[in-house]
């Protein structure tokens, strides 16, 4: 028996070197006929991604393309990370969108975010978490820097989870990008754990739909929901933590009927104006202060009042801003990243449901932890503008 067990090893490892190159070989030649000039860490990359479609592992999880972080020439940089230069459609050029991006972590994650939704055409405001590190400061100053169109909020807070510092921030950046020169259609806010699951003419084309109306996905408060505008909260910055008190709050100023929503929103250029205007709407940003997340009824509610700008007064959930696994809720699957505040991380086993969102954003995502969610992600969201591309782009812009 010896002299066989002795043969077993040199037999299996013989075998097992003759799957992987029949793997490889066959690889190159499936992935060969759909991209003739991609790099080989492409085609191992799409045929990964395959894979987890079909809710199956790869050889290998270590499936990254790298993009160039380090920003000592802005031309190189943009050049490097094939950062689209100019409209790819008359219809995008016609059709500007703001973004407002706020950040506290995670810069290449970010970095992948910013680059997926980047377009000359449009325009963004980053706000940057007041207690963010120097090093993840410095990191977007300088990806700022290499950007006409992009600019950093004028006013920066230290953002309090559920405090009224993150609503805040929004108005920060919202009161900047009324006062620019790009004439933009719509305002979409996002933070820095996003991702698009659209392209930027899908994003457009699904605004359209809406007819020059907000969009604030919400609700009357349910049962729950009702604490957070019942008593005061106080904002703990020292903690980064928001306290309830038992002091009862007065009710909502001018009879204000208060919602409770997605803090996720899509806003015309006419009602983010008018909000920095019209009384009711300073007053209830003052008298939400000292509410639980009251980035969660301020947007809503105000779009629930039907002399607004775009207003929506009968509208729901409708809206498809955001694609979310909440712990609570038993209808995506499952996560098969992990939960932050109730809230999934994405990994590889949420793609297909990702790819079958009707959203136009997914939130959240960790390069760091799950490399592969936001590759196939990237990639695809790219393939897609290309293939979508009125003018002829430069074949590798997308790697």
């Amino acid at each position: 028996m010896r002299p066989l067990l002795r043969l077993a090893f040199p037999v299996s490892a013989l075998f097992v070197t003759f799957l992987l190159i029949y793997y490889n070989n066959s690889l190159i030649k499936r992935t060969g006929v759909r991209r003739h000039n991609a790099s080989e860490d492409r085609l191992l990359l799409i045929e990964a991604c395959d894979l987890f479609m079909k809710g199956k592992k790869p050889y290998t999880l270590d499936i990254m393309l790298p993009i160039t972080t380090q920003i000592d020439d802005c031309d190189d940089y943009i050049r490097q990370n094939h950062y689209i230069t100019s409209p790819l459609s008359d219809e995008e050029a016609a059709f500007p969108i703001a973004y407002i991006m706020t950040l506290h972590k995670e810069f290449h994650t970010f970095e992948r975010l910013f680059r997926s939704i980047y377009m000359p055409q449009n325009v963004y405001c980053i706000h940057v978490d007041e207690k963010a590190n120097a090093g993840f400061i410095l990191a977007v100053h300088s990806l700022v820097d290499c950007f006409p169109n992009v600019f950093l909020s004028s006013k920066m807070e230290p953002v309090v989870y559920g405090g009224i510092s993150r609503l805040q921030a929004d108005l920060n950046c919202m009161k900047d990008l009324v006062a620019s020169g790009v004439k933009w259609k719509y305002v979409i806010n996002t933070c820095g754990q996003d991702f698009p699951l659209k392209t930027n003419k899908e994003i457009i084309q699904h605004l359209k739909k809406f007819n020059g109306k907000n969009i604030t996905p919400g609700v009357l408060p349910p049962d729950h929901a009702k604490p957070r505008t019942k008593y005061v909260h106080r904002e703990d910055i020292v903690h980064s933590r928001v306290e309830r008190t038992n002091v009862e709050k007065p009710p909502p100023p001018l009879n204000i009927t208060i919602f409770f929503g997605s803090a996720y929103i899509a806003l015309t250029r006419k009602f983010s104006q008018f909000i920095f205007e019209d009384q009711r709407a300073i007053a209830l940003l003052k008298w939400s202060m000292d509410t639980y997340s009251p980035d969660e009824h301020y947007w809503v509610t105000l779009n629930r009042i039907p002399d607004f700008p775009g207003s929506m007064p009968d509208a729901t959930w409708e809206g498809d801003l955001r694609a979310i696994k909440w712990s609570d809720m038993k209808d995506h699957g499952g996560c098969h990243g992990h939960y932050i505040r109730d809230i999934c991380i994405y990994g590889t086993g949420d793609l297909q449901w990702l790819s079958n969102s009707k959203s136009i954003f997914a939130n959240k995502f960790e390069l760091k932890s799950y490399p592969p969610t936001l590759e196939c992600l990237d990639m695809w969201i790219r393939e897609r503008t290309l293939n979508q591309s009125e003018i002829t782009v430069q074949t590798d812009w997308y790697l």
